[in-house]
């Protein structure tokens, strides 16, 4: 079993940033891919950025440009740089974790952090 604890989520004026932290624990393993998924009132979860244990990015079209995900490896953790916020990236922030081993795949995910821009 793996845990995710996010933070960093809170209330941001439209033009501003926030930074969103994901700290994974237990049954760690290597190679993975954590990413930051995120889903509005109504709407299905959908991907914001991925990044592989190697560094490897990919960025949903409507964020490429604003926001940045990185990992400390050492420290089992990614983040997400938020910046020029819009009304439309209020939502709940989820963290991913996915390995795999034996031809499983595991896939785990952080409780989520509301993230709320005004206009």
């Amino acid at each position: 079993q793996v845990q995710l604890a996010e933070s960093g989520g809170g209330l941001a004026q439209t033009g501003g940033s926030l930074r969103l932290s994901c700290a994974a624990s237990g049954s760690v393993v290597s190679p993975n891919v954590m990413g930051w998924y995120r889903q509005s009132p109504g709407k299905q979860r959908e991907l914001v950025a991925t990044i592989t244990s190697g560094g490897t990015v990919n960025y949903a079209d409507s964020v490429k440009g604003r926001f940045a995900i990185s990992r400390d490896n050492a420290k089992n953790a990614a983040y997400l740089q938020m910046n020029s916020l819009k009304p439309e990236d209020t939502a709940v922030y989820y963290c991913k974790h996915s390995s795999h081993s034996r031809g499983l795949v595991y896939d785990y995910w952080g409780q989520g952090t509301q993230v709320t821009v005004s206009a």
